[in-house]
């Protein structure tokens, strides 16, 4: 069979390979501990299933608007207006099947051929994989450990050009889990107004911070609004990733571009799953909070057990729920210690470098499992390290 040649531009979430090569292995009898995979470990809290639920007895199993259901859209209005500051209308938002539609389309909406997209590396490998398969060229803003994982102004600077059509935010970030500060989110928007460049700002961690960190988002800047593409979802505040649900939050004449890719390609998003986030927004946040204070706790035993390994030194995250440990010191490619690991260990953890040229001498471990099974990771990757 021959394949359209813009097929070879896709890249992949590594995640979901380790994790087919790891059941594998866990199918042969091996006794597998998964640390690579970004979903939180915790089940959906009971009101928002319950309210999907309702949605469905209710009859809500129809096509609802492209864009979202009212409701939703009102419910996100408020949550925009009460954790950002600033209140958008609702014909700003658009709802999509999980959050990744909205990188698609609006790269889709926005890059010709050549256009630059500026984005942050390492980072979440799907932005590389977009920008090249619409046809851009995929800058890379180099995060350094050095720097909390945050970029360096004079670098960002120098990779402006007059072909910069978009620059990409992770905050907080995965893989590293920094934070960006509230003077690179204010350089960032000066210098996109100064050079006319819509910003897209990934803030699907918003609510898992640790520390007193505090989140910044650029969407509440002065006058961002209109070149902010907001980009948030439920799958990781509300443990409700195989419900699919996401949204974005643009100008108006940009909503209507995306709405009609949702048209041409999912139709809508699934009705019932829009009545749950409605809950989830209205709703308690004492179940996602109790979620961060777990993760919070976890973080610190992992980084904690990373750091006393030999070889190994662990930046301590500020939000989201992974760590990247440096491991440069011993010896072997990050994708080699992947492999190393998951089959001396058996613990599934990720390549710094599946992440981008700037992950290379780190590794991934996602810390939402639970203490007892990261401890025995910790002792069974201290055993393997000695072998090296």
């Amino acid at each position: 069979m021959k394949f359209a040649e813009r097929m070879s531009l896709l890249g992949t979430e590594t995640a979901f390979e380790v994790m087919a090569r790891a059941k594998a292995l866990e199918a042969q009898g091996k006794d597998m501990i998964y640390l690579q995979i970004g979903e939180p470990d915790f089940n959906t809290p009971k009101h928002i299933i319950e309210a999907g639920i309702a949605a469905l007895r209710d009859g809500q199993t129809h096509y609802s608007a492209p864009g979202g259901i009212k409701s939703l859209k009102e419910a996100i209005v408020k949550e925009i207006a009460l954790r950002r500051f600033v209140e958008p209308n609702v014909e700003n938002i658009v709802v999509t099947p999980g959050a990744k539609p909205i990188i698609f389309f609006v790269l889709l909406a926005l890059i010709e051929a050549g256009d630059e997209v500026i984005y942050p590396d390492p980072s979440f490998p799907i932005y590389e994989s977009m920008i090249n398969f619409v046809g851009g060229r995929a800058v890379p803003l180099p995060l350094r450990e050095e720097n909390d994982f945050r970029f360096d102004a004079d670098e960002f600077c120098s990779l402006i050009s007059k072909r910069t059509r978009l620059i990409i935010l992770n905050s907080p970030h995965n893989p590293t889990g920094g934070v960006l500060s509230k003077t690179d989110i204010e350089l960032v928007a000066k210098v996109a107004k100064e050079n006319n460049i819509m910003v897209l700002s990934d803030e699907v961690y918003k609510n898992i911070l640790y520390d007193e960190s505090e989140h910044h988002s650029i969407y509440s800047l002065p006058d961002m609004q209109q070149q902010t593409i907001l980009l948030d979802g439920f799958s990781k505040t509300y443990a409700m990733t195989g419900w699919r649900l996401g949204f974005g939050v643009m100008p108006v004449d940009l909503a209507k571009k995306i709405e009609r890719l949702m048209v041409n390609s999912n139709s809508c998003t699934a009705t019932f799953t829009q009545y749950a986030g409605v809950a989830a927004l209205k709703g308690s946040m004492k179940e996602a909070d109790s979620m961060v204070e777990t993760f919070r706790q976890r973080r610190d035993f992992i980084v904690a057990g990373l750091n006393k390994l030999p070889g190994i030194s662990c930046f301590k995250p500020k939000g989201a729920f992974y760590v990247f440990p440096n491991v440069s010191e011993l010896g072997m490619r990050s994708d080699e210690l992947e492999n190393y690991f998951l089959h001396e260990a058996s613990v599934a953890l990720l390549s710094g470098s599946a992440f981008g040229k700037n992950g290379e001498g780190y590794l991934r471990l996602s810390y939402a499992n639970s203490i007892e099974n990261i401890d025995i990771a910790l002792q069974r990757m201290r055993t393997a390290i000695e072998k090296i």
